[in-house]
């Protein structure tokens, strides 16, 4: 498959369908819709009472905060090997 093919992947995200398009393989948006499924019924957990749009945006800030933390670890990682290769 080439690049620029799209698939359309039909997925359940916290008890409602979604059809996501995109160039990634089938098992990489499924196993994707998964880990924010699995985010969003963590943080539902410990705050049962919120509404389905106030847990998706949390989920979505603890998503980006996890992706700035790792972000930041890999520039440093980098920082580290270029100054062993110095």
């Amino acid at each position: 498959m080439s690049e620029s093919e799209k698939n359309r992947i039909t997925v359940d995200i916290y008890g409602q369908h979604y059809t996501i398009v995109g160039t990634e393989a089938p098992d990489t948006i499924r196993f994707v819709c998964s880990k924010v499924d699995d985010k969003m019924r963590e943080i539902n957990s410990a705050n049962p009472y919120l509404d389905t749009g106030r847990l998706a945006v949390l989920t979505a800030v603890n998503a980006v905060n996890d992706y700035i933390k790792l972000q930041e670890k890999y520039e440093d990682l980098e920082r580290q090997i270029k100054q062993l290769k110095d």
